[in-house]
């Protein structure tokens, strides 16, 4: 069985831009010029907005809550183990080794073990750093890959229309294997996030994805729907004027999917540091 990963690299998201992925900041020639190999990048920068877009629409979408006071102890604790299962991945691989699945289960039993709430937004901060742990369970994760596909589906599509309204009349070869290329697109979230091996094999599967710098206003204001404040607390909070090193955020997501007690689980963790205090 061939496992492929799905793990993202560092990405620029939505800073201080208009739309949540700002263009590549490097010259045209160092640019890819196999149609192919451009359009697999589009689908891959379209999919990491779709999870984005999935995980952190709770609030706005699904009556989702934002619970300040999380235990520090037990956010530390979450925080070492997605660590850990982070480097003791099947390399080349999102799949979590053997030797490893009962720590992942054990992250993934949280929540009922704790009597923490599934769906909702379990926070836990400090000046210029936030944590915030999210649980799904059963039909919870049935509507995460329905929403993750729906965003996926929504942006391919206005990509496609607005390349073809702007790119179609050039009938150079490029062009039009580009155009073809993005119309092969169609990709299910569900088996590019391993779901049935999941169900399939009893396995864990950890990806993440990160960025140097996070528009925090873009991920409150826009995706979540709250206040700043609500998410970072007052002390770190961006002023009613910011500058752009107050919006700028270190990001990194985990999230680790399995079954436990055969209902499928989720556990996404987000770790959010001010760009001037450090990092991860």
């Amino acid at each position: 069985m061939i496992l492929h990963p799905v793990a993202a690299a560092p990405q620029r998201f939505g800073y201080l831009g208009s739309t949540m992925f700002d263009e590549p900041e490097e010259a045209p020639a160092e640019r890819p010029t196999d149609p192919a190999t451009q359009a697999r990048e589009k689908f891959d920068e379209f999919r990491m907005h779709a999870e984005f877009a999935a995980v952190f629409e709770g609030c706005r979408k699904f009556d989702a809550v934002l619970k300040p006071g999380l235990d520090a102890e037990l956010a530390r604790e979450v925080q070492k183990s997605v660590g850990r299962l982070e480097k003791a991945k099947v390399p080349d691989s999102p799949l979590i080794s053997q030797a490893s699945m009962e720590e992942a289960a054990s992250v993934l039993s949280v929540a009922q073990g704790r009597e923490l709430s599934t769906n909702d937004y379990h926070i836990h901060r400090r000046p210029g750093e936030v944590m915030i742990v999210r649980w799904l369970q059963g039909e919870q994760v049935e509507t995460f890959y329905t929403r993750m596909q729906a965003h996926f589906d929504a942006a391919l599509k206005h990509y496609r229309e607005e390349e073809r309204q702007s790119q179609g009349w050039k009938q150079d070869p490029q062009t039009l294997a580009y155009l073809e290329a993005l119309d092969k697109l169609d990709a299910r979230m569900a088996d590019r996030y391993l779901r049935d091996v999941i169900r399939k094999h009893n396995v864990f599967i950890l990806s993440t994805q990160s960025a140097d710098e996070l528009d925090i206003l873009h991920l409150c204001d826009v995706v979540m729907g709250v206040e700043p404040a609500a998410l970072l607390g007052t002390a770190s909070a961006p002023s009613d004027a910011p500058t752009e090193q107050e919006r700028a955020w270190f990001f990194k997501l985990f999230s680790l999917r399995g079954m436990k007690d055969g209902v499928e689980q989720m556990c996404f963790f987000t770790y959010l540091q001010k760009t001037d205090e450090g990092g991860w």
